[in-house]
């Protein structure tokens, strides 16, 4: 049997009561998302499908984070993983199984929750490939690696598994294979060689004035004026300081300072974001943020030096040239090549290369539509992709269910039964 063939039969299994089951189990998770290192629900209900798969599970790996093993003979070990964390959005699809739910920040400031990004689809999808290939281990042998990952939004949750002993616990894998859920025409896989997501830095800043009456500014240094100025000077930076043929995005997403219109505030506090490709423009960027904040410090008499805190750090996400190719046939032979198309590089950034450069292994990472296919079309007609096709972490964003879900089963089973030895 070809692992066409062997993929095939193990797909059946979806023909029947499964595919209500899993979209009943999507549903669910869309209504209860869990932010980053929060993820109990999800994971609970992710280990309980995998013993009920006969998986043998460990919970509580890096926090929240869920691994399951099938051992079945001799064979490789392939790893598939699904990331599980939602995000602090105020959700705005209208879907009859839209998030009501919110929670408490760090800060004990109550705010929403939505999977805007499609963790939940991923754990789905995961977790069918995961019941599939259970139930026909008779078409394959090795080991199944079934992994769910907590706080991905963060870049916190593959790093928490792997220093948590991940590798020591199920073994090291052969190659390492993951999906993303992309405002692309559902149905359709997006893959390619290489670098494919962006290095990321979140970093907080801050800035410290001398506070007062706002009737009396000549006694104060203000602290909004010195955060106005910073953010409108490290505009330039990558316009002025970055080559034109390198890719970067420096984006400053939050100022928070004072809290009455009549006193200046004693500091500010920005929060940036940049991403690249490069290991020598991250370095030019992250130099000339401090240079510039220091300076626009200076130069408004600030009272001590800034502060800086790195938030989270994603590293470059690359696909393995050989594995990469040897999953695009698999995909092209399985899906037809009208279906698998190229996956352009995006600023988007994930933690999910940690899982192979830590084990030392090949890994892909490839994309999964999830837009409604009617729709995408009508937009990129009308050039309005943008207006009219809802993005990943947009309060609008919601993948359509079919044929989303049952493609992202089929790629995962398909990639897992692409390394696991097929009679």
């Amino acid at each position: 049997m070809s692992g066409s063939d062997a993929v095939g039969a193990v797909m059946k299994g979806l023909e029947g009561p499964l595919l209500d089951e899993l979209t009943t189990f999507y549903q669910d998770l869309h209504r209860h998302p869990e932010l980053s290192f929060a993820e109990e629900r999800t994971a609970a209900l992710a280990a309980d499908r995998l013993r009920a798969a006969g998986f043998e599970v460990t919970t509580g790996v890096g926090g929240t984070g869920v691994a399951g093993v099938l051992r079945n003979g001799e064979g490789p070990t392939v790893a598939l993983r699904a990331d599980m964390d939602a995000l602090p959005v105020l959700e705005a699809t209208g879907l009859p199984y839209a998030s009501t739910a919110t929670t408490r920040d760090a800060e004990g400031r109550q705010i929403p929750l939505m999977h805007a990004c499609g963790h939940d689809m991923h754990v789905t999808c995961l977790s069918g490939a995961a019941t599939l290939l259970a139930a026909g281990r008779d078409r394959w042998r090795g080991t199944l690696v079934a992994l769910f990952q907590p706080a991905e939004e963060i870049a916190a949750g593959a790093q928490a598994m792997v220093d948590d002993r991940l590798f020591d616990r199920i073994g090291t894998p052969d190659v390492v294979l993951g999906q993303h859920v992309f405002p692309s025409p559902a149905g359709t896989v997006l893959v390619s060689p290489g670098e494919i997501l962006a290095t990321a830095d979140s970093i907080e800043i801050r800035l410290y004035g001398r506070g007062g009456h706002s009737s009396q500014p000549e006694r104060t240094v203000d602290p909004v004026v010195l955060a106005a100025a910073t953010v409108m000077r490290l505009q330039t930076v990558v316009a002025r300081e970055v080559s034109p043929f390198e890719r970067a995005v420096l984006t400053v997403a939050q100022i928070h300072a004072g809290h009455k219109e009549n006193v200046i505030a004693d500091e500010a506090t920005i929060t940036l974001n940049i991403r690249t490709f490069s290991t020598d423009v991250r370095r030019t960027l992250l130099a000339a943020i401090e240079r510039v904040v220091n300076a626009e410090a200076a130069a408004s008499g600030a009272t001590r030096s800034p502060e800086f805190r790195t938030l989270n750090s994603f590293p470059l996400t690359s696909n393995d040239a050989a594995a990469t190719e040897k999953l695009r046939d698999a995909f092209a032979a399985r899906f037809g090549p009208e279906r698998v198309t190229e996956m352009k590089p995006l600023m988007g950034s994930e933690d999910f290369g940690v899982f192979g450069a830590t084990a030392g292994v090949p890994s892909v990472f490839w994309g999964l539509g999830g837009a409604d296919a009617e729709v995408y079309a009508r937009a990129e007609r009308a050039g309005r992709l943008a207006e009219d096709v809802p993005g990943n972490h947009s309060p609008a964003f919601a993948p359509v269910i079919l044929p989303t879900l049952p493609a992202g089963v089929e790629a995962l089973t398909t990639a897992a039964l692409t390394w696991l030895n097929t009679p």
